[in-house]
């Protein structure tokens, strides 16, 4: 592995993104979410027919009344400035909580309450007695599931790539990526630990990190962290910024991987070359660096390839699979993205495509640039992962100026 590093650009090679469509979404979201969140499982449970005895409807509106109060309380307490895990835990619990019991109550509230109609059982208070058990039924076998998807060391996913201007010399080359493994309030040192000994099986020449490495500083997740020193790789780790680096002193992560023996790729490349043949190797800033404020940091996809030769393929690491638009008109071979968690809990990935071109695998952009988006490694905020299960990914990098396979 060459290193072509030089100090970071401090010019912008693009404008600032505009505003995402769920960038605006999100800005009123806050303001009725919780509402709904609350209200509206409250009112399919237990006032919409089910005529429950009068302690039971006060008791069950006081719980969801509480959880009203105390799901954003908890969360501004726990990310805000008091940065307060036990906090975090709780408000993040709830949110991951009554997302799924509103998914469900509206969904199979209204199907199952229809089709008990349509098939005349019982009387109307007994169907809807029949949807609201059925509902707290779903809903926590889904939050018990999606705690244990959440929690457990993720399958490994493995897939071959094929890159039409490979060399020969780079067939087989084992690409293995992890991203957003966002160590955080609940403490997963152990589950990091795990994560980094099913790395070590799978033999990768290049192991790649694509952000969103924790939420909190550097300092604080150390501990959390330190598992990635272990990670083993023939020819290289490397590691770009995520846009919650941005939110917890991102130049303290950058510092801690590079101690941790990763080479962190801000808006550079490196050279790796096996058998006579090179893939260049680069890294760009998460898209939200700009608007930190921070010095220096920016996605800046022209600083990243300075001084590469253009006729040689190119492995981009991109946080968000979003900048593949740049990528794509700049002609790379193959994108490494994170950030969508694949929705993490179904079905917030209809709002993640609000905001993602892609929301997770593999995926073709003009003539010639393939993007590999992640559901991630880890989770963020909610303990859960319902129907969109992490991963680690090992790709298999494969030429079409080879008829074998080299064998390792």
């Amino acid at each position: 592995m060459t290193d072509t590093s030089s100090t970071p650009p401090t010019e912008s090679a693009a404008q600032a993104p505009r505003p995402s469509r769920l960038h605006l979404l999100m800005r009123f979201i806050p303001l009725i979410a919780p509402v709904l969140l609350w209200a509206v499982p409250c009112w399919v449970l237990l006032h919409s027919g089910q005529h429950w005895p009068l302690p039971v409807t006060l008791l069950g509106t006081a719980l969801f009344a509480l959880g009203l109060i105390c799901m954003p309380l908890a969360m501004v307490r726990g990310h805000g400035r008091h940065q307060q895990d036990r906090a975090a835990i709780i408000g993040d619990t709830l949110l991951g909580s009554s997302w799924v019991l509103f998914t469900w109550s509206v969904l199979l509230g209204a199907l199952l309450r229809l089709a008990l109609t349509m098939a005349d059982v019982g009387e109307s208070q007994d169907r809807a007695r029949i949807v609201t058990w059925a509902v707290l039924a779903v809903t926590a076998v889904l939050l018990a599931w999606g705690y244990a998807e959440a929690r457990r060391v993720p399958r490994v996913r493995r897939l071959d790539v094929q890159l039409p201007r490979l060399g020969a010399g780079l067939d087989g080359l084992r690409v293995v990526l992890i991203t957003d493994t966002h160590y955080g309030p609940l403490d997963r040192a152990r589950w990091s630990a795990r994560v980094c000994e099913t790395v070590n099986t799978l033999e990768a020449d290049l192991v790649c990190h694509t952000g969103d490495i924790a939420d909190g500083t550097a300092e604080r997740r150390r501990a959390q962290a330190a598992p990635l020193g272990t990670v083993r790789a023939t020819r290289a780790r490397v590691y770009v910024t995520g846009n919650h680096e941005y939110y917890s002193e991102a130049q303290g992560w950058v510092d801690l991987m590079d101690e941790l023996g990763w080479e962190p790729l801000r808006n550079r490349h490196l050279l790796l070359e096996r058998g006579g043949d090179t893939l260049v190797v680069a890294g760009v800033d998460d898209v939200t660096a700009e608007s930190s404020g921070l010095a220096g940091h920016r996605a800046h996809l022209a600083g990243a390839l300075d001084g590469a030769d253009p006729d040689l393929p190119v492995l981009l690491l991109a946080h968000q699979p979003t900048f593949v638009d740049r990528a794509a008109a700049a002609g790379i071979d193959l994108q490494l993205s994170g950030h969508t968690h694949g929705g993490q809990i179904w079905p917030f990935h209809h709002l993640v495509r609000l905001d993602q071109p892609v929301l997770a695998g593999l995926s073709h952009h003009g003539p010639r640039t393939l993007l590999y988006t992640s559901r991630g490694t880890g989770f963020w905020g909610p303990p859960f992962r319902v129907f969109a299960p992490s991963e680690i990914t090992l790709l298999v990098l494969r030429s079409p100026h080879t008829a074998t396979s080299l064998q390792r």
